[in-house]
């Protein structure tokens, strides 16, 4: 049997210090064939071909690749991106079924990376269906999933168009509406769906927001900590633990929030969560009743409305201005108002001490239930912290909200939340419920990482590497790309936003840069109601200064003709 030769595939390498711009393309013709079980597999050689017949066909397959970009940066989670890449692009049709791709061992080679690293992608993909393995032939793209993908593509974009990979602290939207099921709940027919960020395949340069960068964390220092919480686990019976988190943890959260944020608490009044969101749907859950009246604030943070709608509460969206919430234009009725009171999301400015006082006694007049999402609060760059909303409190009306996934990561899923006392025993019994507990050895790792002083070290190291991205990004704002952009300046965060001045769009500027490989987040897709000016959102949590200085670079020499063409 005459083998199968592969067709050309273009894989795009960025090796870590290579120039900015210039990546290293290979065209893989044919290759020395492996089974991801590491079997050699001949091959036929074209130029050995007294006939030319394989030669030919190789052309034809040549005439019609489709090309293939995977970016590796860094030197973490390679498996994870090459993953993550590679499957993007079947789910997406840009790898067609039936797309022959290169050995694991040519993967790894032309890629920079262990052999070990690609052959557990491939048997990943090959264990989820994503691929077939053929004797003699190699590893191709399955046949039959490009009838899945035109419906996930389409919700791909969607997400991407409408939340630009900012996320929550970048989290984003995808549809208006999820196609529900007759069995389904039809409140659920009106909740989006909510993606975590993710970076845009293809750029060599993404400004997506709610990203951290790893590359800077301790991880030697959280292994051995993860060792400590292993010797404790092991001691005893396994046993089911306190729903509201473990004590030490507890105990590292409330230290932390009395010394950094002001917040006056005993272990005892926190509630650890998988996160911030999950903090937030436990206090719609037990608070809310269909039909009640939820405030976000317009622009704001689309998971937040998400979770109100998925309670069947009616939301109403209020607009901000440079004080914050607008209290004045608060519906009398509303049960509920979440804010981001000391880093509005998305906009940045903190809400003024006058306005959160007015709030406050709004509230109290109405026994509201006031959730503060303290997101990002830890990395203040500018000016007094102005005090939380919890630090104010006299009246037991607010639930402070906080996460982990911004100072260490996402991946952590740790969150907290210190309520109102009235609240406490209905959310510890909805945590219970819900998900009995978390997980007792990652509480107990981070409540030793953080009483040790790591996370304070950490913190204080991160703070200085996120000051000198943003001041590199104001610096281009504010100098070479001040004629079309006006900055909305932060005191605190990994994000910015910055307004466009007219004539131009989102959709033009983002347009533009894209085809220069720079991936930009517009403002839109956070508004509901309010009267809004164009602008993006700039995230520089996962991208290094010196690349934030290429892209913002190019991006001057782009906008003009940008400017010219709208």
């Amino acid at each position: 049997m005459t083998p199968r030769p592969c067709g050309a595939v273009q894989f795009q390498w960025i090796p870590e210090g290579a120039p900015l711009g210039a990546p290293f393309v290979f065209a893989l013709r044919f290759y020395a064939l492996r089974s991801p079980t590491n079997q050699a597999i001949p091959v036929a050689d074209p130029a050995a071909d007294s006939h030319g017949k394989l030669a030919k066909t190789q052309q034809a397959k040549q005439r019609d690749h489709m090309d293939i970009h995977i970016a590796v940066e860094g030197r973490h989670d390679l498996a994870g991106q090459i993953y993550r890449q590679l499957r993007a692009g079947i789910i997406e049709g840009r790898l067609a079924g039936g797309t022959q791709l290169p050995s694991t061992r040519d993967l790894a080679t032309q890629l920079g990376v262990s052999r070990k690293t690609t052959l557990d992608v491939f048997e990943r993909l090959l264990a989820e269906g994503f691929l077939n393995a053929r004797a003699g032939s190699g590893t191709f793209v399955a046949e039959g999933l490009q009838r899945l993908p035109a419906e996930r593509s389409s919700h791909a974009r969607a997400a991407h168009d409408a939340f630009g990979t900012l996320g929550a602290h970048g989290l984003h939207g995808a549809r208006s509406a999820v196609q529900s099921s007759a069995r389904a709940q039809p409140v659920w027919s009106a909740v989006p769906e909510v993606l975590g960020p993710q970076p845009t395949l293809g750029t060599s340069f993404d400004f997506v927001g709610g990203i951290t960068d790893k590359s800077h964390f301790p991880f030697d220092v959280w292994r051995r900590c993860v060792n400590h919480a292993l010797r404790v686990q092991s001691r005893g019976r396994g046993t089911y633990r306190d729903a509201a988190g473990e004590q030490e943890l507890r105990l590292a959260i409330s230290r932390y929030l009395a010394f950094s944020r002001a917040v006056a608490s005993n272990w005892e009044d926190v509630i650890v969560t998988q996160g911030a969101q999950h903090a937030l749907d436990l206090i719609a859950r037990v608070t809310l009743r269909p039909g009640d009246v939820a405030v976000v604030e317009d622009p704001g943070y689309p998971p937040a409305r998400a979770c109100l709608t998925a309670v069947g509460a009616k939301v109403v969206p209020v607009p901000v201005d440079a004080d914050g919430l607008v209290v004045g234009k608060l519906p009398k009725n509303a049960r509920l108002v979440y804010v981001t009171p000391s880093h509005q999301f998305p906009l940045g400015m903190p809400m003024s001490l006058a306005r959160r006082v007015e709030l406050l006694e709004w509230a109290q007049q109405r026994d509201a239930v006031i959730i503060e999402d303290d997101y990002d609060c830890e990395y203040r760059f500018e000016g007094r912290p102005m005090e939380p909303l919890k630090s104010l409190d006299r009246a037991g009306l607010v639930a402070y909200v906080g996460t982990f996934s911004k100072t260490i990561f996402p991946e952590l899923r740790v969150g907290y939340t210190v309520p109102p006392a009235s609240l406490f025993d209905t959310l510890k019994k909805a945590r219970q419920i819900g998900d009995w507990h978390g997980c007792s050895l990652t509480q107990t790792a981070l409540g030793s990482f953080m009483l040790n002083g790591d996370f304070a070290k950490h913190v204080k190291r991160m703070h200085k590497l996120y000051a000198a991205r943003r001041a590199c990004l104001l610096a281009h704002l504010q100098g070479g790309l001040a004629r079309w952009f006006e900055p909305i300046v932060p005191t605190a965060g990994i994000h910015l936003a910055a307004l466009l001045k007219a004539p131009l769009t989102e959709a033009a500027v983002i347009e533009a840069a894209r085809d220069e490989s720079i991936a930009l987040h517009g403002l839109a897709p956070f508004f509901v109601r309010a009267k809004q000016r164009p602008g993006l959102v700039f995230g520089y949590g996962g991208i290094e200064a010196e690349h934030i200085d290429a892209a913002l670079t190019k991006l001057a020499k782009l906008m003009p003709r940008v400017e010219s063409r709208t």
